[in-house]
């Protein structure tokens, strides 16, 4: 069952009890009032019938008044009372009284008397109610058996058989009036148990509604923090990249005085300064490198070993081994930017005379070596940062556990440097 299921049974029941309530409530207020003036008009119209004398209509009419008095102060004294008090138990008895004098003068004023029945338990503590029902109960047996008091024998024995009915069904009566108020509180106190259970859901909902808002804002935080550092990144390994290949190819052409040879490093530096346009222009859009546009992975790094070799002077051999697979484009994307990272730190800091780059297809990942034979380092002291460095191993290490593979650095001082990215093997869709 739903949470609007449930509310709504929850306020359809309320809804009934209270009505049920405010019905009770007026009639417990102006039904004494209504009972009275019927059995008034009753016991006028049959008193002459009945054989009443003027001195017992002079006493009703005074026992009317008396009643209405007394029912006049009672609509006062109990506004606010809801338990049974002492002033409650005075009224009834009183009324009680009344009543039975009115009946016993005219059996009509049975009508009055009825209302004992009804609102004895709003009245009287637990202990009184047995005794005011049968009270009540000889009253409305007295009328109905013909007037108090039975005239012989007979009357005596009709009016005793009539209260023996009475008392019953009125005990039978008191019982099942009893099961049924166990019953509405039991309900009354369901209903309030799932008021509380709703209020208590839509506050929690209305939490998880405001964790949500702020699980959004926290996500699109973390989305332009993780754009901001892929820009960033991608900067690095283009126009960063670029700009140190375009100074070396400008400083071989300030320090040559051969034409030819200032030529061909300026055709260089031209082609890698349109190279990192294109490339960052790529990486603004969040495309795949350029060396990846035309060629699987092996065949970019292939060219990109060859380019590196050819601006730096420095041997490189590129090897695949394995069966290769068509990857997803993030992870070969991930792969030739670590690649291309690890060659310029080994062209910037190694001074190798040798560097070697594998591709292994291994089952379901994918390791890429990029080996030198340089100075290396201790790779446990953390290096500062200088000016002509970016990311460096950090943002290596990030690019591949952004996408839940590791980089591995092994080195020690004049003994080279091998870095080893490892990867899940993702296919192309």
């Amino acid at each position: 069952m739903t949470r609007t299921g449930d509310s709504a049974r929850t306020g359809d029941s309320a809804r009934a009890a209270t009505r049920l309530e405010q019905r009770w409530a007026l009639f417990h207020r102006w039904g004494p009032y209504a009972l009275l003036a019927t059995g008034t008009v009753l016991a006028a119209s049959t008193a002459r019938l009945l054989g009443m004398t003027r001195a017992e209509m002079y006493a009703c009419a005074a026992l009317v008044v008396a009643t209405l008095v007394l029912q006049l102060w009672w609509g006062r004294a109990s506004r606010g009372r809801a338990t049974p008090s002492t002033a409650s138990t005075v009224y009834f008895t009183l009324r009680m009284a009344l009543s039975f004098a009115l009946t016993w003068l005219n059996p009509l004023f049975a009508f009055h008397a009825a209302i004992n029945y009804f609102d004895i338990g709003r009245l009287l503590p637990q202990r009184l109610v047995v005794p005011g029902l049968l009270a009540a109960a000889v009253t409305v047996a007295g009328s109905q058996s013909g007037g108090l008091p039975p005239d012989d024998a007979t009357g005596w024995m009709v009016f005793g058989g009539v209260l023996g009915v009475n008392a019953a069904l009125l005990l039978v009566f008191s019982h099942i009036a009893g099961l049924e108020e166990a019953r509405a509180r039991t309900q009354a106190e369901t209903i309030g148990e799932l008021e509380r259970t709703n209020t208590a859901l839509q506050q929690a909902l209305d939490e998880n509604a405001a964790l949500h808002a702020q699980l959004l804002v926290q996500a699109r935080e973390a989305g332009v923090a993780d754009e901001r550092r892929r820009l960033a990144a991608e900067i690095h390994d283009t126009l960063a990249q670029g700009l140190t290949g375009i100074i070396a190819q400008l400083q071989v052409v300030a320090g040559t005085d051969d034409p030819r040879l200032a030529r061909e490093h300026l055709d260089r530096a031209a082609a890698l300064a349109r190279h990192s346009l294109g490339e960052a222009r790529r990486s603004v859009h969040n495309l795949s490198p350029a060396a990846l546009a035309d060629d699987a992975l092996p065949q970019a790094l292939e060219k990109t070993v060859a380019e590196w070799e050819e601006r730096t002077g420095i041997p490189a051999r590129y090897t695949t081994t394995g069966t290769v697979e068509p990857l997803h484009d993030e992870v070969a994307a991930t792969l030739l930017r670590i690649a291309q990272e690890a060659l310029a730190n080994t062209a910037r800091h190694a001074g190798a005379g040798r560097v070697g780059v594998t591709l292994s297809y291994m089952g379901d990942e994918v390791t890429l070596d990029v080996r030198d034979d340089g100075h290396g380092f201790d790779p446990r002291v953390r290096r500062a940062r200088d000016g002509s460095g970016g990311f460096g191993l950090d943002g290596m290490r990030a690019r591949a556990e952004r996408i839940a593979g590791s980089l591995g650095i092994e080195s020690e001082p004049g003994l080279g440097t091998a870095v080893s990215a490892r990867v899940p093997l993702v296919r192309h869709d």
